[in-house]
């Protein structure tokens, strides 16, 4: 049977990173740099990971090398260096009918309330019959780690949650078939891409604004570590949770999903190339403010985010 274990970057008191096996139930980490070499990163570990992983399953059942308490470590975004960043959205049944009722109400929608959550549900259902999936592009210099702060800035105060089961590749390719997508997949691990919504939209301009919505520094906390493919036997079957200093705020299972990771991967690779330490996130279950009457959050708040077997995040928000 195979050891349990996870594949991040790491850095202790020097601050220098490094790539670390975890081990134990997250309660060691194990220095890569002994077996693989001084200028190892998890990156090149991706890049080669049909021989990187038979050996990472022989250091978690026999581990050689400099071992640190994970406590004692600050876990940075996993993949170093780290590659593209493309994300699911409206991706989850449940979430998408929370968008779709709250959109009919605040566009003036008076109907009887078993009118509109009709509509909500057939806009959902919808998703996944008469459409594809909906994906754009995040920017690596917003990733930060699983217990660093995330920075509140302006302009807009609407400051929004959505945690994500992300996906780990270890082989790109274009135009990957469905059936092969799974193949091209090295782990699994947390993201919560933090959102601006106040600012999504320009004013007079009817163009969606993801650069100042979503990718400024620090809005994407990522890891703490990736657990390998492997280890995770129906990524279905996973649980989504994040609280907001201690009240659960998102609480929901992966199986709600609309479109899964097989067809995200092969739609994405028939518009960009993929690579290996591609970071695939899969959208945001049900849950976000707008569902918790408008509570965005403000500095001082800490988000808790956890998803089955993948380890947790603890992120405290702070102002610019």
């Amino acid at each position: 049977m195979t050891e349990p274990f996870g594949l991040g970057t790491f850095s202790g008191g020097d601050g220098a990173p490094f790539p670390g096996l975890v081990l134990g139930g997250a309660e060691r980490v194990l220095d890569l740099r002994a077996a693989f070499g001084d200028d190892v990163t998890t990156l090149a570990l991706l890049r080669d990971w049909d021989a990187s992983l038979p050996r990472l399953r022989d250091l978690a059942a026999d581990p050689v090398g400099p071992i640190s308490a994970y406590a004692e470590l600050r876990p940075l975004p996993p993949v170093s260096p780290a590659g593209q960043i493309l994300c699911a959205g409206a991706n989850y049944f449940k979430h998408v009918r929370q968008i779709a009722y709250s959109f009919l109400r605040q566009g003036g929608d008076e109907r009887p309330e078993a009118d509109v959550r009709a509509e909500a549900e057939d806009i959902s259902a919808r998703r996944a019959t008469t459409e594809e999936p909906y994906m754009f592009a995040g920017l690596p210099s917003a990733l930060t780690g699983a217990t660093d702060d995330v920075v509140l800035r302006g302009p807009g105060v609407r400051h929004d949650w959505e945690l994500e089961l992300a996906v780990v590749l270890s082989r790109g390719g274009r135009d990957i078939p469905e059936e092969q997508a799974m193949e091209h997949v090295a782990g699994y691990t947390i993201s919560n891409d933090i959102s601006t919504r106040d600012v999504m939209q320009r004013p007079g301009f009817p163009m969606t604004d993801f650069l100042m919505t979503k990718n400024r520094p620090t809005f994407f906390p990522t890891g703490p570590y990736i657990v390998p493919r492997e280890l995770v036997p129906d990524y279905r079957a996973l649980r989504i949770e994040l609280k907001v200093n201690g009240e659960t705020m998102q609480d929901e299972g992966v199986d709600d999903i609309i479109y899964g990771v097989e067809r995200l991967i092969a739609y994405a690779s028939t518009v960009v190339t993929l690579q290996a330490g591609d970071l695939l996130l899969t959208g945001s279950p049900a849950g976000n403010a707008g569902h918790h009457d408008n509570r965005w959050l403000v500095p001082g708040d800490v988000m808790e985010g956890s998803i089955t077997g993948l380890g947790t995040q603890r992120n405290r928000c702070v102002a610019a």
